[in-house]
């Protein structure tokens, strides 16, 4: 039996073929930590979840490679969406799909990247198992709620990012530690931000695309108030106040905040 884990050359570089100079440049577009280590990560929460769960993985080996075509660093999710990709073939290989409630693979993709002192959330995960457009309600711990909702309820959208990286797990963190401390202020604010999402449910039935536009505003305005300037970074608040400035009806930021 042989498992392999194999990185993908422009996001984990371990060759020096060309050059020096070339490699320090995608070290520092990149980082030190490319995706190998989310895909490891993965594999030894897979297994620990099988051996809780009394599932039985055939002594099979594998060979995990990946590539990836999501902007690095931009907020896109692209490190839960290799984490949730080695979960798919992991499922597939051991034919376990059906094993594993699809309600407890967004736990088990985050348990992944916490495993590696990500600072990260549900959202995103249950996103990406669920597919589509979901509501998700998380008052209840230990009870969450997911709603699918027609996508067609959707008006169109513009996705803009930097291709200057920044670490949403940086982003987070500050926030995170004043909510666990009861920072009032904070507390207040993401109830707040959690209430926009029952508005944005009901704009979208009933087809508010206005109402919808003003509740993405103010979602930003709020987290901009609680993370600050410093922490969102000068070039993505210029990238919302230039979308702001030629009409841009509704302007949100891909780093979510996290509890």
């Amino acid at each position: 039996m042989a498992t392999w884990a194999k990185p993908y050359p422009c996001l984990a570089p371990t060759s020096l073929q060309s050059g020096l100079h070339e490699f320090t440049k995608q070290v520092k577009q990149q980082g030190y930590y490319g995706g190998i280590r989310l895909l490891m990560a993965m594999c030894k929460r897979f297994a620990e979840y099988c051996q809780q769960k009394g599932i039985d993985l055939s002594p099979k080996g594998f060979v995990l490679r990946y590539d990836i075509n999501i902007p690095r660093q931009a907020g896109l999710s692209g490190s839960s969406a290799i984490a949730r990709a080695t979960l798919n073939c992991l499922l597939q290989h051991y034919n376990v799909t059906d094993r594993v409630p699809v309600a407890e693979r967004p736990q088990l993709i985050l348990s992944a990247e916490e495993e590696l002192g990500i600072t990260a959330g549900l959202q995103d995960r249950v996103i990406q198992v669920y597919g589509g457009m979901v509501f998700m309600d998380f008052s209840n711990p230990g009870a969450n709620r997911f709603q699918r909702l027609p996508i067609e309820q959707l008006p169109p959208l513009w996705l803009v990012y930097s291709n200057t990286p920044s670490d949403s797990g940086a982003v987070h963190s500050p926030v995170k530690q004043r909510w666990l401390a009861g920072d009032a202020d904070i507390r207040r604010d993401m109830a707040l931000v959690a209430s926009l999402a029952d508005s944005g449910r009901e704009a979208l039935a009933k087809k508010d695309m206005n109402r919808l536009a003003s509740l993405m505003d103010t979602n930003f305005d709020l987290r901009l108030s609680m993370f600050g300037e410093a922490a969102l970074g000068q070039t993505n608040l210029k990238m919302i106040s230039l979308a702001r400035s030629v009409g841009g009806k509704a302007c949100s930021y891909c780093h979510t905040p996290v509890l």
